[in-house]
């Protein structure tokens, strides 16, 4: 699909009434069409993979193409600049948790989680722990140590007061515990630490973390899990 296609199909998508909804979901509206995600991942299968149509969407600045294109991209077309650039222009937790999906099967994934957690802006910092919680969700492979090393990340960034940022901290620390029992325990150790730190947002991310996380639903599906 040619980028000009793409443009025009996403136009013809434009909901406007939509829009509202949208911000007050805190989502930047500015340059949005209101075009709902299942209707973008219907036309993402129809543009195919292609890596330099996604620069193109990327660059257009609108809403729903930037989503698209993460969507079409080509992952091992990726490159570390891109990722540095386009995470740069992220302005909206949706934009952030779709275009992770993308980083998060890519060869930078791991340098990039450390990196961002400690970095100032909202929304990088909000990706690494977006990338936390997209990992321990999707990657079947990956050890227990891969995310025993995130533990300290989440606990050092714990106190961190912004919407966006304390939700996805605590979104993380979620994602691993519900892995697996081992990874439950460690979790849960790490959450009653974060717990004792002073801070609202710290006690907020502990308390929500170790409400999911000790509940007799969740640890009967780990239960399960293991004996399978």
């Amino acid at each position: 699909m040619k980028y000009e296609e793409a443009i025009a199909k996403l136009r013809s998508l434009a909901c406007p009434e939509n829009l509202p909804g949208m911000a007050r979901y805190g989502i930047d509206v500015k340059r949005a069409l209101g075009i709902q995600i299942f209707k973008l991942r219907d036309l993402a299968k129809k543009a195919g993979k292609d890596h330099e149509l996604a620069l193109r969407l990327w660059d257009s600045g609108i809403h729903e193409a930037r989503m698209l294109a993460s969507l079409v991209d080509e992952p091992a077309e990726v490159t570390e600049k891109q990722i540095e650039e386009w995470v740069k222009d992220f302005d909206s937790w949706d934009i952030c948790d779709q275009v992770v999906h993308l980083f998060e099967v890519t060869p930078f994934v791991y340098k990039k989680i450390y990196e961002w957690s400690r970095r100032k802006e909202e929304f990088v910092k909000r990706s690494a722990f977006s990338l936390i919680a997209a990992i321990a969700c999707h990657d079947k492979k990956a050890e227990n140590g891969t995310f025993l090393k995130f533990l300290p990340v989440i606990k050092r960034e714990s106190t961190d007061e912004r919407n966006y940022v304390r939700k996805a901290v605590n979104w993380a620390l979620r994602g691993i515990g519900k892995r697996n029992l081992k990874l439950n325990k460690e979790a849960l150790k790490t959450a009653r630490e974060i717990q004792k730190i002073d801070s609202k947002a710290a006690r907020w991310i502990a308390s929500d973390a170790i409400r999911e996380l000790s509940d007799p639903k969740t640890l009967n599906r780990l239960n399960k899990k293991t004996k399978k």
